[in-house]
C-alpha cells in the first residue's frame, strides 16, 4: 500500500506504512486435518490478494504506541483475548494483527543497546536517535542541561508541531502521566525526562519543565486534546487535589495549570468519568482531561478507581471527535502507557488486559475513520518477557503449563508457568531464595503474578 502525506513524516511512519505480508484469518474451529489447514492458509492468501492499493494523501494521523509492547507480549494478549471469549486463543487476532501492513524496527538508541521510552519516541516523532532520557532534544546534549537557550538550539522538531505550525489539530492520549516520556516527546524538549513539575528542576534552571512546555507550547493554538494522567505535575502544593483532598499538587511556581488551560476559547478540564461523558466535543476546541494524580490505574483496577476513570478506548473516541472538526486534519498519538509498567513489576496479567484494551482502542479508531486517515500501530521497546515449555493448544495462557491439563516439569521436578520473565529471581516477597542460579531461574517463572486478580 501507497501512502502520500500532507506533512512530512519520519521514515518510521512511511515504512510501516508500505511494507506488506500476509496474516492468518481467525477461524470458526481449529482445524483438524491437513486439508482444512491447507485450505486456511489459501484463504488467507486470497484475503490478502483482494487487497486494495491505497493511494489516497492521508489527512489525518494516528499513531498508537504500546509502551512496552514487544512481539511476546502481542503474542500472549492475542492468545489470552480469545481465551477470555470463550474461543480459540491462538487463532484469535487482536484488532491491529488484522491490518495488511506490518514492519520491523530497530529501537537500540544512540548511546545505547537497550532504550528507554525517551529515546525511542523521540524517534517516532522526530525521525533521529537519542540518548536515554533525552526528550525530542538531540544527542549532543547534556542530561542534566539546564539552560534553555542550549536546550532550544538541540532541539528537533516533531510531528505533533509540524501538524500545529500547518493548522491541523493536534492531540494525546495516554495512561500514564501526559508529563511522562512518550507522550511527552510530542511537545515539549528536554534534556532529562524526569524533570516534569517545576519542583523537579535544578536550581538555576531555567528551561521549563515538562509540564509547563504543554501548556506554553509556541505552534499553532496549542494542543487540542490531551487526556491521561499526571494531575500533580499541574497543580501548586497549595491546591488540594480534587480526588484525593488530603494530597495536594507538586507545582511551587504557583502555576495552577489547569486553570491556565481554560483561558482558551472552547476549552474545558475534566478529572472524572462524570465530567469527561458530560463534554459535549462538538463544543468543545480544547478539552484537557487528568484522571490520576500520577499513572492512570491499569485496566483491570479501572472500575475501582475512586472518581472514575474512561477507558482507552472512550478516551480515543473522545479525542476523534474533537479533534476531526478541523477540516484540515489532525495528528494523534495514543499509548498504551501502563503495558510496560506491569512488565517492570512481572504483572502478566495486567500488562496483558492493557494490551487488549489498546487493541479496542485501535478498533474504535478504525471504525470511526476512513481511507484518509493513517493509522500506525507500534512499540517504543519490548521487556524480558517469554513464553516457554510445551503446553497443549488451549492451555490457559495465565496458568501452568500442562499438557491435557497433566502440569509439565523442569528439570528439577517443578512446575512452571508458560509465561515467565527471565531478569533474575523475580522473587519480592518474604522467604528463603536458593543460591544456585538454575533454581533462581525457575523461582523466577513460578513468582511471577500471571492470575487474575480474584485469583491472585
Amino acid at each position: 500500500m501507497k501512502v502520500q502525506l500532507r506533512q512530512r513524516l519520519p521514515l518510521v511512519l512511511t515504512i510501516s506504512a508500505v511494507l506488506s505480508a500476509g496474516y492468518v484469518l481467525a477461524a470458526d474451529s481449529v482445524p483438524t486435518s491437513g486439508e482444512e489447514w491447507f485450505a486456511q492458509g489459501q484463504k488467507a492468501l486470497k484475503s490478502v490478494q483482494r487487497q486494495n492499493e491505497n493511494e489516497h494523501r492521508a489527512r489525518n494521523v494516528i499513531l498508537f504506541v504500546g509502551d512496552g509492547m514487544g512481539i511476546s507480549t502481542v503474542t500472549a494478549s492475542r492468545i489470552l483475548e480469545g481465551q477470555m471469549k470463550g474461543q480459540d486463543g491462538e487463532f484469535n487476532r487482536l484488532s491491529f494483527e488484522k491490518f495488511p501492513n506490518v514492519a520491523l524496527s530497530v529501537t537500540a538508541s544512540a548511546n545505547q543497546q537497550t532504550s528507554d521510552s525517551a529515546p525511542t519516541a523521540t524517534a517516532m516523532v522526530s525521525g533521529i536517535k537519542t540518548n536515554d532520557g533525552a526528550i525530542s532534544v538531540d544527542q549532543s546534549i547534556d542530561r542534566n542541561e539546564i539552560d534553555a537557550s542550549v536546550v532550544a538550539a538541540k532541539s528537533v522538531k516533531t510531528i505533533l508541531e509540524q501538524a500545529e505550525a500547518r493548522g491541523l489539530s493536534t492531540g494525546i492520549v495516554t495512561t500514564a502521566r501526559l508529563t511522562h516520556a512518550t507522550p511527552a516527546v510530542n511537545y515539549a524538549h528536554i534534556g532529562n525526562r524526569d524533570w516534569e513539575n517545576n519542583s523537579q528542576l535544578p536550581a538555576g534552571a531555567t528551561v521549563k519543565d515538562i509540564a509547563a512546555q504543554l501548556i506554553d507550547m509556541p505552534y499553532g493554538n496549542g494542543i487540542e486534546v490531551a487526556l491521561g494522567g499526571g494531575r500533580g505535575n499541574f497543580l501548586t502544593n497549595t491546591t488540594p487535589d480534587p480526588e484525593y483532598p488530603t494530597k495536594s499538587g507538586s507545582r511551587t511556581d504557583g502555576r495552577d495549570l489547569t486553570t491556565e488551560w481554560l483561558q482558551q476559547p472552547g476549552s474545558a478540564f475534566v478529572w472524572n468519568k462524570a465530567q469527561f461523558d458530560s463534554v459535549n466535543p462538538r463544543k468543545t476546541r480544547h478539552l484537557l482531561g487528568l484522571f490520576e494524580r500520577s499513572h492512570m490505574k491499569y485496566e483491570a483496577d479501572r472500575s475501582n478507581d475512586v472518581g472514575g476513570e474512561p477507558s482507552l478506548a472512550e478516551m480515543t473516541q473522545k479525542a476523534i471527535q474533537v479533534l476531526k472538526q478541523n477540516r484540515k486534519g489532525f495528528y494523534l498519538m495514543v499509548e498504551a502507557g501502563r503495558i510496560d509498567h506491569a512488565h517492570h513489576a512481572g504483572n502478566a496479567y495486567r500488562a496483558l488486559t492493557d494490551t487488549i484494551a489498546l487493541s479496542d482502542a485501535v478498533r474504535v479508531a478504525k471504525e470511526m475513520l476512513g481511507d484518509d486517515t493513517l493509522i500506525v500501530v507500534t512499540a517504543d521497546h519490548s521487556h524480558v518477557f517469554t513464553l516457554a515449555g510445551y503446553p497443549s493448544r488451549g492451555n490457559p495462557i495465565l496458568g501452568k503449563a500442562a499438557i491435557n491439563g497433566v502440569a509439565l516439569t523442569d528439570s528439577l521436578g517443578l512446575p512452571y508457568t508458560t509465561l515467565g520473565y527471565q531478569n533474575g529471581p523475580g522473587f519480592v516477597g518474604k522467604g528463603t531464595r536458593h543460591v544456585d542460579g538454575w533454581r533462581n531461574r525457575r523461582l523466577c517463572v513460578r513468582a511471577i503474578l500471571v492470575l487474575p486478580p480474584a485469583q491472585i
